[in-house]
């Protein structure tokens, strides 16, 4: 099975039926609107220019697809890029992007995004180890600014959006990745995830009252997978999942705002009955990938070896060459 099918499946379809009545439906979706960081920023960063250290403006980073870097953190497509084909629209253009006409959707993910504002992390102490080039909610500004571009009046406003798609993230990886980085405890960042959930909150209520009305939410990826934290973090042999080979510790973090934010989106439900939110699980489909390769193809999957020698499969993009921890 092709892994990036499998991904937009496994992450949207399977775990929210709603989708198959929007893409079935004689309607469907006139455009997708994505907010979010390094996982779904299709170019914003290099917009104005290529930052010299940005690895993503260099091969072999979108070889597979589009033949050359399109600033994409993948050798190929997003999987926002992924689900705007499976619902017959262009792929989302970045909205920094010069001369692009957004009617049939707009993508504003930037890398290094947050949930929370810089000053959140300039208070305490963090300002250093958080790269934010565009919160959530600098990301709705830049949404609120090309507004009037989209829709001529209130009632053609309310129209064009009741038809469109916002994929709302996910957010809360470069929230967590702050005090980590800077060495705190994991206690730490354990303490700014209600204030993680409570700016996503109030990102999507900013949202619905642009005139959203379906919303996809998605959780954070288990962060004890990945590369980076397998690398720069020693811990005690029982502090790897026996199975995984993934640190339990961040893994249990990643948990607990995925927790925290399904219940945030059932009260949102409640709050907004007019409204359709679908939260999407990107932590349970990853951690599938990571234990069991062989039932979505060995060739999009490298292995690797934690710091305790258990055999971790973690995912490939496409065809990137292989090697030990190879970060994207």
């Amino acid at each position: 099975m092709n892994l990036s099918i499998s991904f937009l499946l496994l992450l949207l379809v399977l775990h929210n039926g709603f989708f198959w009545a929007s893409a079935s439906s004689s309607q469907g979706y006139s455009a997708i609107f994505n907010f979010g960081d390094s996982l779904a920023d299709a170019g914003n960063l290099c917009a104005d220019g290529i930052p010299p250290f940005l690895a993503t403006a260099r091969l072999p980073y979108g070889m597979t697809f589009f033949g050359f870097p399109t600033g994409r953190c993948s050798d190929g497509r997003l999987l926002v890029d992924f689900l705007a084909q499976e619902f017959g629209l262009p792929l989302p253009p970045p909205s920094k992007a010069h001369n692009a006409s957004f009617v049939r959707g707009a993508n504003f993910a930037i890398t290094g995004a947050t949930a929370l504002n810089t000053s959140f992390f300039e208070a305490r102490g963090l300002g250093k180890t958080v790269w934010n080039s565009g919160s959530l909610h600098t990301q709705i500004q830049w949404f609120q600014d090309i507004k009037p571009s989209l829709c001529a009046s209130p009632e053609d406003c309310k129209i064009f959006l009741s038809k469109s798609l916002f994929v709302v993230g996910e957010f809360g990886g470069n929230d967590y990745n702050a005090p980590l980085f800077a060495g705190k405890d994991v206690k730490e960042a354990h303490t700014i995830i209600p204030h993680v959930i409570e700016s996503i909150s109030t990102g999507i209520e900013k949202l619905i009252a642009e005139g959203a009305v379906d919303l996809v939410v998605p959780g954070v990826l288990p962060m004890g997978c990945f590369p980076v934290y397998l690398t720069i973090t020693k811990n005690p042999k029982g502090g790897y999942g026996s199975r995984s080979g993934c640190i339990r510790k961040f893994n249990t973090l990643s948990w607990i705002h995925n927790a925290m934010l399904r219940r945030a989106v059932e009260k949102l439900r409640i709050k907004y009955p007019a409204v359709k939110i679908v939260y999407a699980d990107y932590y349970a489909p990853v951690i599938q990938f990571v234990l069991h390769p062989e039932k979505f193809g060995e060739s999009f999957f490298l292995s690797l070896r934690t710091p305790n020698h258990h055999s971790v499969s973690m995912i490939r993009h496409e065809n990137l060459d292989s090697g030990p921890f190879r970060f994207l």
